[in-house]
């Protein structure tokens, strides 16, 4: 064989094994692509459960916050009004009874 012939042989070697590198990295990659799809598929319903235990969660403070705010503006509506009632009665020379300890 001669030294032309020999090169060009080593050079269609390395293109082949180069060639051979680049499909086994794919199939790696295939493969961990694959493994990861199904890895999030196995775990998506947990994280979907997680989500609604928090939203519920997340739901019952915020009513509890808002039955507060709504308390809060009832307080300060009977004492606006409890107020007026009492400037109505000065008005008229009469006045409230309080009990004094």
């Amino acid at each position: 064989m001669s030294v032309e012939r020999m090169v060009k042989v080593e050079e269609s070697f390395q293109r082949a094994l180069g060639l051979k590198k680049m499909v086994d990295r794919w199939q790696n990659s295939h493969t961990h692509c694959l493994w990861q799809m199904t890895l999030s598929q196995r775990r998506n319903p947990y994280a979907i459960l997680r989500m609604q235990d928090t939203m519920v969660q997340e739901l019952a403070l915020a009513n509890k916050q808002l039955l507060m705010v709504r308390q809060a503006a009832l307080h300060q509506l009977f004492e606006k009004e409890h107020r007026q009632y009492q400037q109505e009665l000065n008005q008229m020379g009469k006045a409230f009874y309080v009990e004094r300890l």
